[in-house]
């Protein structure tokens, strides 16, 4: 099923006077067979405007392009591609694999070797026994408090209600003309006890040298508002959920982290979740003393 979207630029009038100017606005449709009244009302649904006298629009096209959740819009699409999929959103870890420049690859090296295990158990009964080794920020990983804070909670001490099955609210910016993701890209949702997923689409770049450099993140206005709104966990498809080009400094992990909310990086593949309506999950083992490690992250969209 395809998504759409309408473009356009309008004038909202309101009965008790004034008015306001949408230049370039894109807003989700529920399908290509809209009318043109039904744009007004999906906008002032949208806005959440009240006393609204109308809506002239000074130029419309209804296009082939994936929602960025609009309120009021359930798409086709996502109602009927919702039913029992599973959207694998982690990266795969592998030998040599540069997740972060600068930190070191991980070494697969064998244990016992499937020729060796021969000798030591019945004809026709072998196996393998690897030994890898890593740094906890390989692939797709969760950041614990521990991370950031020595008193923080641990990967043993997360709680599992925390990191599965959450509600996942998913924000695509991967047309954003900037690189800071501010407070105000969130203000028209309620995110309490959700995983907000932040879709760049940097993770094109995953892998490459591209990846190192002018990677969205989540400014300090936004990680704030998001402490304040109570969401369980952030993730990001992007290098780093703060802007590591401007210096020592990390904001995003620092709230984040000091409020108990989870902080995932590296995700992928968040092109393929709805905006609402998946649920999330993202469990690294249960390791003492640890603060960051890989997680087999994914969407249940149903």
């Amino acid at each position: 099923m395809t998504d759409y979207r309408a473009h356009f630029d309008a004038t909202i009038a309101f009965v008790n006077g004034g008015s306001l100017e949408a230049t370039g606005f894109r807003l989700d449709l529920p399908s290509k067979d809209v009318e043109e009244a039904d744009v007004a009302r999906l906008l002032v649904e949208h806005l959440g405007l009240a006393l609204v006298g109308g809506v002239e629009f000074h130029s419309l096209a209804i296009v082939e392009e994936p929602h960025r959740g609009s309120r009021g819009v359930v798409s086709e699409h996502s109602e009927s591609s919702a039913r029992s999929r599973i959207v694998d959103l982690s990266h795969t870890v592998r030998a040599g694999l540069v997740t972060y420049p600068g930190l070191p690859e991980p070494v697969i090296t064998p244990h016992l070797t499937r020729e060796a295990s021969r000798a030591r158990y019945a004809p026709g009964t072998e196996f393998a026994m690897d030994v890898i080794t890593m740094i906890g920020n390989t692939g797709t990983y969760l950041d614990s408090p521990f991370h950031r804070y020595a008193e923080g909670g641990d990967l043993a001490s997360l709680r599992l209600e925390t990191l599965v099955g959450l509600p996942a609210e998913v924000f695509h910016l991967t047309d954003a003309l900037q690189r800071g993701i501010p407070s105000s890209v969130f203000f028209d949702r309620d995110l309490a006890g959700a995983a907000v997923l932040l879709h760049t689409g940097w993770d094109r770049h995953f892998g490459t040298p591209a990846y190192a450099s002018g990677a969205p993140y989540l400014t300090e206005d936004g990680a704030r508002h998001l402490v304040d709104a109570g969401v369980a966990l952030v993730g990001i498809d992007s290098l780093n959920i703060d802007d590591t080009e401007a210096g020592g400094e990390r904001p995003a992990h620092t709230l984040l982290l000091a409020a108990g909310i989870h902080v995932v990086e590296h995700l992928t593949a968040l092109g393929e979740v709805p905006a609402r309506g998946a649920r999330f999950t993202a469990v690294p083992p249960k390791v003492e003393g640890f603060g960051t490690f890989p997680v087999r992250a994914f969407a249940e969209l149903s």
